[in-house]
C-alpha cells in the first residue's frame, strides 16, 4: 500500500488506459478522483469498481478537452478532497487519416485533444501543487507514436511527441517544488477503443505477432503508474517510461540470426 493517503486525479479514466491506471492506483492505497467526458457510460461502474476496493472514489464529468472544462475538473476536486497528489494526465484524440487527405480540423482536433489539453490540466494542478507546498507527481500518458512513425496516425504521433516534449521542459521547471513530472509510453494495449477499429481476428492474429505474442493490457500500464507514482521513483523525473513489450523494437527481433561467415585465418 505505497500510495495510502494519497488523492491522485485520473481522466478519461472510465474505461482502457484510464481505468488501468485509477484501478492499479487504488488497489495501491490511493483514493481516486475520476474523470471522463459528460455522459460517460463508464463512469460510474468504474467508480464502483474501485469502491468495492476499499477506497474513495469521486467520479466526476467534464471535457478536458477545453480550459472551461479543466478549470471545472480541479475546482470540483479539490472541493472534494484536501489536495491533489498525483496527477494521471490522459486525455487523448485520435483518428486514423492519410496525410495527403487529412482534413485540417481533424488535425486541429487531435493536436488539442491530445497535447493542448495536457498542458490545460497539467497546468491547473500544478499550480494547485506548487501552492500547496507538498510536492506531487504528474504522469503523462503519451505513445510509442510518439517515437514511431506510424502510416495514418501523423497527427497523433506529432501531439504526443509534443507532449514528451512538454513534459521534459516541465519537469525541468518543477523540480525546484520537488514535483516529479514523467510520462508512460503505451505500446498496443488491448482496449474498448481497439475493437472498433479492429475486429476480434485481427487483434488475436496481429498480437500473435508481437514481441511478446500478445497486446498488452490497461492493468500493466496502471502499474507503471504506481511505480512513478510512489517514493520508489522519488529521483526520477523528467523521463519517458516505454511500456511496450518490445513493441517499438520488433523490426529488430529475428527468429533466426543470419550465419556469419568465416573470415579466413
Amino acid at each position: 500500500m505505497r500510495l495510502e493517503g494519497k488523492v491522485a486525479l485520473v481522466t478519461g479514466g472510465g474505461r482502457g488506459i484510464g481505468k488501468g491506471c485509477a484501478v492499479e492506483l487504488a488497489r495501491d492505497g490511493a483514493d481516486i478522483v475520476l474523470n471522463d467526458r459528460p455522459g460517460s457510460p463508464d463512469l460510474e461502474s468504474t467508480a464502483n469498481e474501485i469502491r468495492a476496493l476499499g477506497r474513495n472514489c469521486y467520479p466526476i464529468e467534464a471535457d478536458v478537452f477545453t480550459r472551461d472544462g479543466c478549470e471545472h475538473l480541479v475546482s470540483s476536486t479539490l472541493k472534494m478532497v484536501p489536495g491533489i497528489d498525483i496527477l494521471v494526465s490522459n486525455p487523448a484524440f485520435s483518428r486514423r487519416a492519410r496525410f495527403l487527405e487529412c482534413p485540417p480540423e481533424l488535425f486541429e482536433d487531435t493536436i488539442r485533444g491530445t497535447l493542448t489539453a495536457g498542458y490545460h490540466l497539467s497546468q491547473l494542478v500544478a499550480r494547485h501543487m506548487v501552492q500547496r507546498d507538498q510536492g506531487g507527481k504528474i504522469i503523462f500518458i503519451s505513445s510509442v507514436q510518439a517515437e514511431m512513425p506510424i502510416a495514418l496516425c501523423f497527427a497523433y504521433g506529432a501531439a504526443k511527441a509534443g507532449l514528451n516534449h512538454m513534459m521534459r521542459s516541465i519537469a525541468v521547471e518543477l523540480v525546484s517544488h520537488r514535483i516529479n513530472v514523467n510520462a508512460i509510453e503505451p505500446g498496443w494495449i488491448d482496449t474498448p477503443g481497439e475493437h472498433v477499429t479492429f475486429s476480434e481476428e485481427t487483434i488475436a492474429e496481429e498480437g500473435a505477432k508481437l514481441p511478446w505474442k500478445r497486446l498488452g493490457q490497461p492493468e500493466e500500464i496502471g502499474r507503471a503508474a504506481v511505480f512513478l507514482a510512489s517514493q520508489d521513483a522519488e529521483y526520477i523525473t523528467g523521463t519517458v517510461l516505454p511500456v511496450d513489450g518490445m513493441f517499438r523494437f520488433a523490426h529488430c527481433i529475428r527468429e533466426k540470426t543470419p550465419q556469419v561467415m568465416e573470415r579466413p585465418e
